[in-house]
């Protein structure tokens, strides 16, 4: 079994990051870490450039934890990624970062934290980052 990491670079990707790392440490799991975007970082904040994959694979590999990377470029919205990958029964968890976000917010720029939650056909455990 599998625990998935939806990441992004930013201080909710690596709350998600080491929640998963604790997550497939205690399920005796690996570790899948994804990220996704529509294109590169001048126009999605949440695409992972080579520096950033190279600091998680340099921290999972010092975590000991079994692990792949996935990074899908091009293709549909993260939350449509992931939980499509979700649905894969080797999938027994996912692990999310949430940003606080106001109501406005969410209504016009929608919320994939919360697609996520709702539409994923497995368990998701969704955390903040540190303060």
């Amino acid at each position: 079994m599998t625990v998935l990491v939806g990441y992004v670079p930013s201080p909710e990707g690596e709350a998600a990051l080491r929640a998963g790392v604790a997550e497939a440490r205690t399920r005796g799991e690996t570790l899948l870490v994804m990220n996704t975007s529509r294109g590169d970082a001048y126009v999605d904040r949440g695409f992972a450039q080579q520096k950033d994959l190279a600091h998680v694979r340099r921290e999972l590999t010092e975590q000991g934890v079994d692990f792949d990377i996935r990074q899908v470029i091009g293709g549909r919205d993260a939350a449509e990624e992931i939980v499509e990958l979700a649905g894969s029964p080797e999938i027994s968890l996912v692990v999310i970062g949430l940003r606080h976000r106001s109501a406005v917010g969410k209504l016009l720029l929608g919320s994939s934290a919360q697609r996520i939650l709702l539409d994923s056909p497995c368990p998701v455990l969704a955390v903040k980052a540190d303060s």
